[in-house]
């Protein structure tokens, strides 16, 4: 185990916790990888799909819900410029992280498109093991980047669910950016395919 800990593949992310040892350390380390929580949910899709015995009013609605997500990651990343400048305005005036916030409606998007009830058991299980430690990263480090700058966002903006739908202007958003950051392009194309096939499913 301690071979897998100290691979490429576990996280850089723990660095500044306690230090842990045996099971503790490689459980954390896994949690903690941006790696394994990126593989898994996108090996969740198509897990979701393969397995998927779609009915047409629940896929209507997980089809609305995990394109409203690509949309808001598209948004999203429109306005990012990595540790360089803090994003407040548009969905960032919403919440912290509005990435998240697109994953999470994808997610559970494809929880209902794929009509099966375990799948809401699985995509809960995968949330909670990853995101609260990714979120809690993630502010670390901003608040590191930007100090009082973050404090004072953060403290009227929640993570990822959103207290109200008031978007604040300013800021740039660019299309080519947001294109670019994250795999978009990709994440779109990969989306509307699975959920295309699942579609396909339906009697």
């Amino acid at each position: 185990m301690s071979a897998l800990a100290d691979s490429g593949y576990m996280s850089r992310r723990t660095a500044d916790l306690p230090p842990l040892t045996g099971l503790s350390h490689v459980i954390r380390e896994i949690r903690y990888s941006e790696f394994f929580r990126q593989a898994i949910g996108v090996l969740l899709i198509p897990f979701y799909a393969l397995l998927a015995n779609p009915l047409p009013n629940s896929f209507a609605v997980g089809c609305i819900l995990a394109l409203i997500g690509m949309l808001v990651r598209l948004y999203a990343s429109g306005f990012i410029i990595k540790n360089k400048q803090l994003a407040t305005n548009g969905p960032y005036s919403l919440v912290r992280h509005p990435l998240y916030t697109g994953n999470l409606l994808l997610m559970i998007g494809f929880t209902f498109a794929c009509g099966q009830w375990w799948a809401l058991l699985v995509s809960g299980a995968f949330w909670w093991v990853y995101y609260p430690v990714a979120i809690e990263y993630e502010d670390c480090k901003l608040h590191g980047l930007f100090g009082a700058a973050w404090e004072a966002w953060s403290g009227t903006v929640p993570a990822v669910i959103p207290n109200n739908l008031r978007i604040h202007g300013g800021g740039s958003w660019s299309f080519e950016t947001s294109w670019k950051q994250n795999y978009e392009a990709v994440i779109v194309i990969y989306t509307i395919f699975w959920l295309v096939y699942i579609g396909l499913q339906i009697s």
